[in-house]
């Protein structure tokens, strides 16, 4: 057999994910920042987003960021903008769902934000109406064809 010379497999690689259980301090936006609702991801470490200043900007994720936090649709993220592009901008974190709440309450995120929602306002509030979108039919409807 042959002598195992490597220092780990793949969890070695992975590491441990000591972070999520300690509270961190809650980092405000400076100049050149913005808050910002993650659209939906695109791949290749980008991701479209939806600025707080109504401006939809392509995101790139930093490398230190990059297969270590992991950010979905409808995430809330802190956005460095570039100077000389408007249109895009690097991802510098992401906030977790109760940093996202404290967020709102401290009146840096505007009323209208849908926070733990997967895509952003993708269902209106209509839902309890049933029917509108279905045909029915008469039995005799269905004979006929």
């Amino acid at each position: 057999m042959p002598k195992n010379k490597g220092k780990g497999g793949k969890n070695r690689k992975r590491g441990k994910n000591e972070a999520d259980d300690e509270k961190r301090e809650l980092i405000f936006k400076e100049d050149g920042q913005e808050y910002a609702q993650v659209l939906r991801m695109l791949g290749n470490g980008r991701c479209d987003v939806m600025c707080i200043d109504g401006v939809k900007r392509l995101c790139h994720i930093r490398g230190k960021m990059h297969k270590k936090v992991w950010i979905a649709a409808g995430d809330i993220i802190l956005v460095g903008l570039r100077d000389y592009q408007d249109d895009k901008a690097d991802v510098i974190l992401k906030y977790m769902s109760d940093e996202a709440r404290l967020l709102k309450a401290y009146g840096e995120l505007p009323e209208n934000t849908r926070l733990n929602e997967g895509i952003v306002g993708d269902l209106d509030d209509d839902d309890d109406v049933v029917g509108e979108d279905y045909i029915e039919f008469e039995d005799e409807d269905i004979d006929r064809i």
